[in-house]
């Protein structure tokens, strides 16, 4: 606890680029964080997003000095943030935090693999009602202060895409859309648009962080 700060994250905020420094470790407390691949073009991508359940330390667990990832501030929060240094001295003298961090290391590495079946397999409409519930499982509210633009980046389609499937969730009555936000209207009714990738990840996670959801 003493090596840790208490930060405030911003929407879309970068907390670190890639290709930076990775000189801190990030556990969001009420915030969400996206792993986002960078592209040389500019367009970005979503790998993974990461809540109050884990941390930002995969790769300082594999031992990586320089991120390969962007971490885009999803919903905006709290979190705490500590040194790589600390991080590490922590890995080497505490087992229980060390064990910790490698069962979220397997939690997140199977969260991108799922996620990567999924943007295969999936329709847009599902795969959005995934991402909508995977971000109210790390929040407090059903509105979630999140932008047309940022959903479009975040699920790899253009805005106009994004538009109409939003629209087709709102026609249903599982959601409202409102200026920069989404309230979830049927969490339920949502879980069943969403595709069976949504479940199967909250089991993942569940299975090697058994604390993580209710």
């Amino acid at each position: 606890m003493p090596k840790l700060e208490q930060i405030r994250c911003e929407r879309e905020q970068i907390l670190m680029d890639a290709d930076s420094s990775l000189d801190h470790v990030f556990f969001p407390d009420s915030g969400v964080v996206s792993a986002v691949a960078v592209y040389a073009d500019g367009s970005i991508i979503e790998m993974a997003t990461i809540g109050r359940e884990g941390c930002t330390a995969v790769q300082a667990v594999l031992g990586a000095e320089s991120s390969s990832i962007r971490l885009l501030v999803q919903l905006p929060g709290g979190a705490s943030r500590m040194s790589r240094a600390s991080f590490t001295q922590a890995m080497e003298t505490m087992p229980s935090f060390r064990n910790l961090m490698f069962a979220y290391v397997q939690a997140f590495l199977e969260q991108v693999l799922v996620s990567v079946a999924c943007n295969g397999a999936h329709s847009l409409k599902q795969r959005l009602a995934r991402w909508l519930l995977t971000m109210r499982d790390r929040s407090d509210d059903d509105g979630l202060q999140i932008t047309q633009n940022l959903l479009a980046e975040m699920l790899g389609v253009h805005r106009p895409t994004i538009t109409n499937a939003v629209r087709e969730l709102e026609r249903a009555g599982l959601i409202a859309r409102g200026r920069q936000r989404v309230t979830i209207l049927d969490r339920l009714g949502l879980v069943a648009e969403s595709c069976e990738c949504y479940q199967l990840v909250r089991a993942r996670i569940a299975s090697h962080l058994p604390k993580t959801y209710p």
